[in-house]
């Protein structure tokens, strides 16, 4: 059986997760330790208790769903599961993949997800940009729809999530006008999202420049396991361009789609969504369903996956 281990990105997190596990799992308490130690807060703490508006800061968000997706990688390793064929992340959780394939290390991760969500906050003014997610459209017409609704300002598709399923970014009039062009056009839903920063565009730019400085003081190395990238819906594991394809993926679609289909091209029979949430599970699920995806969140579920596996 070829297996794929699928690293969540924003959206997974929700005040109290990872409880049960914690309760069950010495080492869920060690990674957020030496998460908190390496922010200079108690990161534990904030998840379990909130406040929910501060939980889903970008700049706290990311290291959260990052420090979760470890934990879970790590017990699922002591627990002597088997390591799988092939790894990728979607969007932040390629950072979670990055750690897991041993081309960085966890704390560089923690920290670099940390900044990687304020320079992306610190990138457009509040209220300067949007997302939106367009239900309903193939990629083409979205596309085609951002292109007319552009009007000389900045909106794109940037995340193509599953058939009939991509999420839309750009500055707020922008995406406000392929908003309403997409529902003229047909769709099933196109709303605008309950987020604060537009993510993979070219407003991220300025941000892309900032994070590739500090890359560049990151011992990356080789990955142990291949990384199916966002950007390219391709492995690597050449350390030069895994780095490079973390630049350039702060400003450019996520290729999800792409990267689940060449994933069940190259046989991937089983995958394991390993950190909060089931929301890959759910759009693997409109890619292929004969993709079967198993969650380890809580201690039944990992002892399920470890008996298939």
């Amino acid at each position: 059986m070829t297996t794929a281990f699928l690293f969540p990105g924003q959206g997974s997190q929700s005040i109290g997760m990872l409880a049960e596990a914690e309760k069950a799992w010495p080492v869920v308490a060690e990674t957020f330790s030496e998460a908190s130690d390496a922010l200079g807060f108690d990161l534990w703490d904030l998840c379990q208790k909130g406040p929910e508006d501060e939980l889903n800061q970008t700049a706290v968000t990311q290291p959260a769903i990052l420090t979760a997706s470890i934990a879970l990688w790590r017990e699922w390793c002591g627990s002597k599961g088997g390591r799988p064929e092939w790894v990728a992340g979607h969007s932040l959780g390629e950072y979670s993949a990055l750690v897991a394939a041993e081309s960085i290390s966890f704390v560089d991760a923690v920290k670099l997800v940390r900044l990687r969500g304020e320079l992306m906050q610190e990138a457009v003014p509040d209220g300067g940009g949007r997302m939106a997610a367009i239900i309903g459209l193939d990629d083409e017409t979205v596309m085609a729809v951002c292109e007319e609704s552009a009007q000389g300002e900045v909106v794109s598709a940037v995340n193509f999530n599953a058939p009939g399923q991509v999420v839309i970014a750009g500055e707020t009039s922008a995406v406000d006008r392929a908003i309403e062009s997409c529902k003229a056009k047909g769709a099933k839903r196109a709303m605008a999202l309950p987020v604060s920063v537009p993510s993979h565009c070219a407003l991220m730019k300025p941000a892309a420049d900032e994070l590739s400085n500090a890359l560049d003081e990151v011992d990356f190395g080789d990955a142990s396991i291949p990384v199916v990238q966002n950007v390219t819906a391709a492995p690597e594991q050449d350390s030069e361009a895994l780095r490079d394809n973390l630049v350039h993926q702060l400003y450019s679609p996520v290729q999800w789609t792409g990267s689940v289909r060449y994933l069940v091209e190259e046989n991937v029979t089983s995958a394991v969504e390993c950190g909060p949430g089931r929301v890959l599970a759910g759009l693997v699920r409109r890619i292929d369903r004969n993709l079967k995806v198993r969650g380890i969140e809580t201690p039944d579920a990992m002892t399920k996956a470890l008996e298939q596996a």
